[in-house]
């Protein structure tokens, strides 16, 4: 992927779209390097006893995994120094098909002057938004 140059953006450049997938094995390790280990996250039994339709993403991982592709995009050409979302809808993960997610990321705004792009992201799970106002700022060297 090459980096992206600040003075070739323009606001509402789709600069990138991934496709990630959620397995339980996902889960697991996410839950292993974050210290994360609610029960919803691994067992169907407990997250049906609690109203979920079963196993379900950590909010953080689906969070973290959505910035990912964005700041592969940026490489050495800027870094992100901002990043806010909102979690708008779970992502159950099948413990045979597990999930994807879809991210889509968009330039929001430009600010010349600090030499900063919005990046916004769109973030979908079976054709629902997950994060809403998902936002990243990129900081451009």
């Amino acid at each position: 992927m090459i980096a992206p140059v600040f003075e070739q953006l323009s606001v509402g450049d789709v600069v990138l779209t991934r496709e990630l997938h959620f397995s339980r094995d996902t889960l697991v390790r996410y839950a292993g390097a974050s210290g994360d280990f609610n029960t919803i996250h691994y067992r169907d039994d407990v997250a049906q006893s609690v109203g979920l339709p079963g196993v379900i993403a950590h909010g953080m991982l689906t969070m973290g995994a959505a910035a990912s592709p964005v700041a592969e995009w940026i490489s050495s050409a800027g870094v992100v120094s901002d990043y806010q979302v909102r979690f708008t809808r779970m992502v159950p993960v099948d413990g045979a098909d597990g999930a994807d997610v879809t991210v889509t990321a968009t330039v929001g705004a430009i600010d010349t002057d600090a030499r900063t792009a919005r990046i916004d992201l769109k973030v979908v799970f079976a054709e629902q938004t997950v994060l809403g106002k998902s936002q990243l700022v990129v900081t451009f060297a």
